[in-house]
């Protein structure tokens, strides 16, 4: 799933750059830009693959998020390790974060002085971003640069939330109170789109796909039955309609602002038969992706900087290759490096 997220990931941010591909409803909504999509659909052309990166893309995001809250659970309540204390917890997460953020972050900001287009940061900024609370900040989209780095502040803010509150009181209900409340409050902000990208870049925009793997990690056993694990003839059928379905809900509740809230749920839904139904030699390859999915994090956004200019409006396809092949074997040479980190210990 990782594997699979972080090529999402990867080749979204670089796509939506580019010259007449359909943009995105990631922090806001707006009406347009799915009827847009879904006249493309309707009348596909080469760039189809293009636009639907573009826009679905962005919710590698949630998937990353649901792993999340899926290895805490494993890690922190299942596992054997014992009870740690918040400031033991906050410390250990922040470091384990910190050791793969920093990597990419001094290279590209050594690049990226050295383009054109600068991005001047204000020392509140530098502060925010090295702490990892960069999303906190008034119009965080025009802090947190390079973009995708926004993902480490909200994750931090679920570690913590996990922490206080989760770890504690165990319920699914309790899970359940906070998806609900965190959906009520973005519904409430429809027409103020300021305020609604603000808190769909903290906690409350990552509640639900979260709150998901928590709830999986801790009942899975009972959600889930050995059976589901093989191969059998009518199991890939099942597999296969999942798949369908889910895709199908994906487009129908993307065309309205209050369902468009839950399509992370519906890509995590998606994922887990998009796996399931993959060749094993595919499988292995996101497999792969997996692993050194953190690194190609960090990489793609200082690697998107050599290509989506020259590639921005002809060539399309040419730079989309290209951007991939040399963000895949950057990400190798990066991943080697962070492993030379002192990785932070409990």
């Amino acid at each position: 799933m990782r594997g699979v997220a972080i090529m999402a990931i990867m080749l979204h941010n670089y796509c939506h750059w580019l010259k007449g591909i359909v943009r995105e409803n990631e922090y806001t909504w707006q009406q347009f830009k799915f009827d847009e999509l879904w006249r493309l659909t309707l009348h596909p052309d080469e760039l189809l693959p293009m636009h639907l990166v573009s826009f679905f893309g962005h919710y590698g995001v949630p998937v990353f998020l649901f792993l999340s809250g899926y290895g805490l659970v494993k890690k922190y309540e299942q596992g054997k390790l014992p009870e740690i204390g918040l400031w033991r917890f906050i410390r250990y997460n922040y470091l384990k974060l910190f050791r793969i953020f920093i990597v990419g972050f001094v290279a590209f900001i050594m690049l990226d002085a050295i383009t054109p287009s600068m991005h001047r940061y204000a020392w509140t900024e530098v502060i925010g971003m090295l702490g990892m609370f960069a999303n906190l900040f008034e119009n965080p989209s025009h802090v947190v640069w390079p973009g995708p780095y926004w993902y480490f502040s909200i994750t931090l803010q679920l570690y913590i939330l996990y922490r206080l509150v989760f770890y504690r009181w165990r319920h699914w209900g309790v899970i359940l109170a906070a998806i609900v409340l965190c959906w009520i409050g973005q519904l409430s902000f429809e027409n103020d789109a300021v305020t609604l990208e603000r808190l769909r870049y903290n906690f409350i925009g990552g509640m639900l796909p979260f709150g998901m793997g928590l709830v999986l990690a801790r009942y899975e056993q009972k959600l889930v039955k050995d059976w589901v694990i093989t191969k059998s003839p009518s199991l890939i059928v099942a597999w296969a309609v999942n798949l369908m379905i889910a895709i199908a809900f994906c487009f129908i509740f993307s065309s309205s602002f209050g369902n468009w809230l839950w399509v992370p749920a519906l890509i995590v839904w998606g994922t887990i038969p998009m796996i399931k139904l993959m060749p094993e030699r595919v499988l292995n390859l996101f497999v792969w992706l997996g692993t050194i999915s953190a690194a190609i994090f960090v990489t793609h956004p200082l690697v998107r900087k050599f290509f989506v200019r020259p590639y921005i409006q002809d060539d399309l396809y040419a730079g989309l290759l290209l951007y991939t092949v040399a963000t895949l074997l950057m990400s190798w040479l990066v991943k080697k490096i962070i492993d030379q980190i002192p990785s932070p210990k409990l």
